[in-house]
């Protein structure tokens, strides 16, 4: 009989901790790679808790259980998780180490799955929890998968080649670059887990991830260009075999923890703090490998993009903004009729984007988000929380596609008729896209990284004593993550990764100022933006801005004229001149006089 309740569950669990001698065990959102989207073989979280967020862990203990998610998630956590069951932590304010020492007794043994943590991660947990006496224990296997009846086996499809002309570098050449980069450190070898990164090195693309067109595997590439593809069997067909030639050796996914331990002994081997697990570690340790951390050497290279990356980007979000703006006219003539809910405003737009035969997939879950709930920055509608879009109100719906060439990730904020936004609405949303012009518009000397340019896009929120709690712009993949790094936009410090990350002419960034009124709405305006070099008169070294990627109305009826410059006007009067000479070939009938209409001078 399938365990229905998260309390059987949780108490099937306990039983399994006790046969095994633990006195508990850490639950992550997370996989072999640490992906951040996750196939369904992966959510234990979910399956234990009922979490559906993208971050977060728990902690079970044989008498006490907690779940721990940041700021993002205060509401969705007390909505899906019976508190009855898990006490509800937020990070970073409660910490997991806190929490253990506060539930546990001296002499404790906590489990944790090697496979799942990071070796940094584990560390600091030691160093917070082995004053009190607690120790923490590798498990052998997972003990959740030994509940869990009827857990989904791992994706099973194919991992498909990616032309060269679309990644305009073949895998020989990227394979080749990282060789003389371990020659360059020292270092024999890489352990590769992330699997964009394999995906990015060998030009391939897969479909084990939702929303993300990887394929489960794990990569060692060696100081010759050679490289040893860890595979299951029935995802290599002939096509791929052939596409990765000889120097690429293609081996069974489960052999890849005997090679670790058996083939690498006296070898210096590299591994990504980020994304190499405590298990991988561990059997290179076991094998007599010597490892040293270091950044994936793919990581970079896959974020500054090459002229062919840039223009499949180019004509992606070329196609993407055609659908959005043919949901946009949809939702202005629908929504205010009253009989359109989040649920079926995501569906309406996952019908436009499909339209397009280019279209692969989605890029991440459409966040359609109505009244008080688009003051949720990340925000996920489910049958439970699903609501109708209220007329006279604020709508934001932030999307994306995958295309063979590109990865779009678009927010648009649009005022749902009759009537007119109130005063309040209206400067929030033109203060928000004053950022968003900044940024746009900005010049900067080569060196400067994203956390010196974020205040550019708060600075006319923080005038009016208001913020917002994300990052301003994350790093965007070629047919691969829609969140990549190592770049970033967001304010210096505060955990936020990769705003120390120089920008490099070629790197892909959102750029996504926002504001969220809790309870009543929210304002998020989000396009894509390539890194650059600029040439300006009488310059002294090299010199970057931005060109913009992304093409779709902005909506008029929320801007406050009066508070925009003469050169804001320009910019959003020359934005819309190019959303017209992007999109007008594309559209037609009402779907054209609805994009020349929004797109009319200010």
């Amino acid at each position: 009989m399938l365990m229905q309740t998260h309390e059987a569950r949780l108490a099937a669990l306990r039983e399994e901790l006790k046969r095994r001698g633990v006195d508990g065990f850490i639950v992550p959102i997370s996989d072999e790679h640490m992906s951040e989207y996750v196939g369904d073989y992966a959510q234990r979280l979910g399956w234990l808790t009922g979490f559906g967020g993208s971050a977060g862990f728990a902690a079970v203990t044989l008498t006490s259980a907690a779940i721990f998610v940041d700021g993002r998630y205060t509401v969705q956590v007390r909505e899906q998780v019976d508190g009855q069951l898990f006490d509800y932590k937020s990070v970073p304010a409660d910490s997991l180490g806190g929490w253990l020492a506060e539930v546990c007794e001296a002499g404790a043994r906590i489990a944790y799955d090697p496979w799942l943590h990071t070796w940094a991660f584990v560390e600091a947990l030691e160093k917070q929890v082995e004053p009190k006496g607690i120790a923490l224990v590798p498990a052998d296997s997972n003990p959740i998968d030994a509940v869990w009846a009827d857990r989904p086996a791992p994706s099973g499809a194919a991992a498909l080649v990616y032309e060269n002309d679309l990644a305009g570098q073949t895998s020989a050449e990227k394979r080749a670059a990282v060789a003389d980069w371990l020659e360059r450190h020292g270092h024999d070898a890489v352990v590769i887990p992330a699997l964009d990164s394999i995906a990015w090195l060998l030009n391939i693309r897969g479909a084990d991830v939702p929303h993300t067109p990887v394929a489960l595997s794990y990569v060692i590439a060696h100081k010759d260009g050679s490289a040893e593809l860890f595979i299951a069997p029935e995802k290599v067909t002939p096509e791929l075999t052939r596409h990765l030639g000889n120097a690429v050796t293609i081996r069974e996914r489960s052999a890849f923890e005997g090679a670790l331990k058996g083939e690498l002994a006296g070898k210096s081997v590299s591994l990504d703090p980020d994304f190499a697990v405590v298990g991988i570690a561990q059997g290179l340790r076991e094998g007599g490998a010597k490892f040293a951390f270091r950044q994936d050497p793919t990581i970079l290279a896959k974020a500054i993009k090459n002229p062919a990356e840039q223009q499949g980007h180019r004509d992606a979000q070329a196609r993407d903004g055609a659908a959005v703006s043919r949901f946009l006219r949809w939702i202005e003539n629908e929504a205010p009729k009253g009989g359109v809910d989040e649920l079926s405003a995501a569906a309406k737009l996952a019908e436009f984007r499909a339209q397009d035969p280019g279209l692969r997939d989605l890029s991440f879950d459409t966040i359609s988000a109505a009244a008080g709930h688009a003051a949720l920055p990340h925000y996920k509608v489910d049958e439970d929380s699903n609501i109708a879009i209220p007329p006279s109100s604020i709508y934001l719906v932030d999307s994306g596609g995958q295309y063979p060439g590109g990865t779009t990730d678009i927010t648009r904020t649009v005022w749902v008729g009759p009537g007119e936004p109130t005063q309040e609405m209206r400067d929030r949303f033109t203060r928000v896209l004053k950022g968003h012009i900044q940024i746009d518009r900005a010049v900067f000397p080569q060196g400067t990284c994203g956390g010196q340019l974020d205040v550019l896009a708060r600075q006319y929120l923080w005038e009016a004593g208001v913020d917002y709690a994300h990052g301003t712009g994350h790093g965007v993949g070629s047919f691969l993550g829609v969140h990549e790094g190592p770049q970033r936009i967001a304010k210096p410090g505060g955990g936020q990764a990769g705003t120390a990350q120089e920008l490099f002419a070629g790197m892909i960034l959102s750029n996504e100022p926002g504001y969220y009124k809790p309870g009543e709405f929210g304002i998020r305006i989000e396009n894509l933006v390539l890194t650059e070099e600029r040439q300006i008169e009488g310059m002294e070294g090299r010199w970057l801005g931005f060109e913009t990627l992304t093409f779709v109305p902005i909506d008029r009826k929320l801007i406050d004229v009066s508070l925009l410059t003469a050169e804001e006007i320009a910019w959003l009067d020359a934005y819309h001149a190019k959303v017209r000479e992007v999109l007008a070939p594309q559209l037609s009938g009402e779907d054209l006089a609805w994009v020349e209409r929004e797109t009319a001078p200010l």
